[in-house]
């Protein structure tokens, strides 16, 4: 909430520089301390945040949709149609990620933009192949065979049977999938294909915080400590999701 709403409550400019307070430990005036420019830590925390949170979300949604779109028709089709989307994905599961990340970059520069389409296009590979196999699963079930031989046409086969069974697997991996972006993206901003200066992120405050670790080690302990938390709460706010819409557990 603070991330989204509250740059105006923040003290200072994410990116002032203040030469003048270089490396200042954390205190009553900067309670994150400063980096090496003078900029106040605790402000580019919360712009990281925004920044992090909405690379991290738009990815796993993006994944999520295209993958259950893929995954959906691959398990429904069967036969010819479902190999070829296997092959088609198998392939692209052996292109390394960095060299889509690359290519993305080399197109469109370093940005949000190229790092949300290097991760939504990339990384749905592993959402329809989940998807996938529970639809295989679910449409040979009895209820699923009763439906049909009652006359149930495929969207309503869908829309009843499999999608609120597959959902709750579907919400778990995207959970996983908003977690691995936000690592994802601290990864990219350490190699320098990530969020360039002055834009900040959780992954450029991390990347920053390594090279000057052994002299001030607050200025990697604090980002990090950010985002193990923010992992935390998204496992156990994935966990819930995934008790509350699961059909077995509502019995």
């Amino acid at each position: 909430f603070f991330a989204i709403f509250g740059s105006s409550m923040l003290p200072y400019r994410y990116d002032k520089v203040d030469l003048l307070s270089t490396y200042r430990i954390p205190s009553s005036e900067h309670w994150f301390g400063t980096d090496a420019l003078g900029r106040d830590i605790w402000c580019r925390i919360w712009i990281g945040a925004r920044v992090s949170l909405f690379i991290a979300f738009v990815s796993a949604l993006s994944q999520m949709i295209i993958g259950i779109i893929i995954g959906s028709i691959s398990g429904l089709s069967g036969g010819k149609v479902d190999m070829i989307i296997m092959r088609f994905v198998d392939i692209l599961i052996a292109i390394p990620f960095l060299i889509w990340v690359s290519l993305f970059m080399l197109v469109l520069g370093p940005g949000i933009l190229s790092i949300i389409l290097a991760f939504s296009l990339t990384q749905w590979k592993g959402m329809a192949r989940l998807v996938r196999g529970e639809v295989l699963r679910l449409k040979e079930t009895e209820f699923a065979i009763a439906a049909k031989t009652m006359g149930a046409s495929t969207w309503r086969l869908i829309r009843k049977h499999i999608f609120p069974n597959v959902l709750p697997v579907v919400i778990v991996s995207t959970t996983f999938q908003v977690t691995n972006a936000i690592f994802g993206e601290a990864f990219l901003s350490y190699i320098g294909l990530g969020i360039q200066p002055p834009m900040t992120s959780w992954g450029r405050l991390v990347a920053s915080g390594i090279a000057e670790m052994r002299s001030f080690p607050y200025m990697l302990f604090i980002p990090a400590i950010f985002i193990s938390l923010t992992m935390l709460s998204l496992q156990l706010i994935g966990d819930g999701l995934r008790d509350a819409t699961d059909p077995k557990m509502r019995q």
